[in-house]
C-alpha cells in the first residue's frame, strides 16, 4: 500500500515536471515544490474530486462532461495555491497542464499495472 502511494506521488511529480518543461507559463522551482504539489494533487484527486463530481453531476451531464475539466483545473489550481514556488499563468496553460497530468498518470499507472501483474478491466 505504501509502495503504491509512493509510486503515485512519483508519477504526479513527474507529470508536474513534464508540464514545467513543456509550458513557459508553468514555473516550479525546487524539489519540495514538486513533492508538495504532487502530494496535494494526489490527495485532492482522491478526496475532493469525487465529492465535487457528485455534487456537480447535473452540471457535468448538462455540459457533456466539460465541467469535469473545470474540476480538474481546480485541482491543479489548489496544488498551485498550496505548494511553494509553484505558479501557472493563463487558462490555456492550466488546460495543457491538466492534459499532461492526465496523460502521464495514465501511462504511468498502466506501466505499473503491467509490471505488477494486476489486471484492470480493459475496454475493447
Amino acid at each position: 500500500m505504501l509502495l503504491r502511494l509512493l509510486v503515485a506521488l512519483g508519477i504526479n511529480a513527474a507529470a508536474l515536471w513534464i508540464a514545467d518543461v513543456l509550458f513557459d507559463g508553468v514555473r516550479i522551482h525546487g524539489w519540495w515544490a514538486y513533492i508538495i504539489g504532487a502530494a496535494v494533487l494526489g490527495i485532492a484527486n482522491a478526496v475532493l474530486k469525487p465529492v465535487l463530481a457528485i455534487l456537480t453531476l447535473p452540471l457535468i451531464i448538462l455540459t457533456l462532461g466539460l465541467f469535469y475539466l473545470a474540476i480538474n483545473i481546480a485541482m491543479v489550481a489548489l496544488a498551485e495555491w498550496i505548494a511553494p514556488n509553484f505558479s501557472i499563468d493563463g487558462f490555456w496553460t492550466y488546460l495543457g497542464t491538466v492534459v499532461i497530468i492526465w496523460l502521464v498518470n495514465w501511462v504511468g499507472h498502466s506501466a505499473v499495472d503491467e509490471l505488477g501483474g494486476s489486471q484492470r478491466p480493459r475496454f475493447a
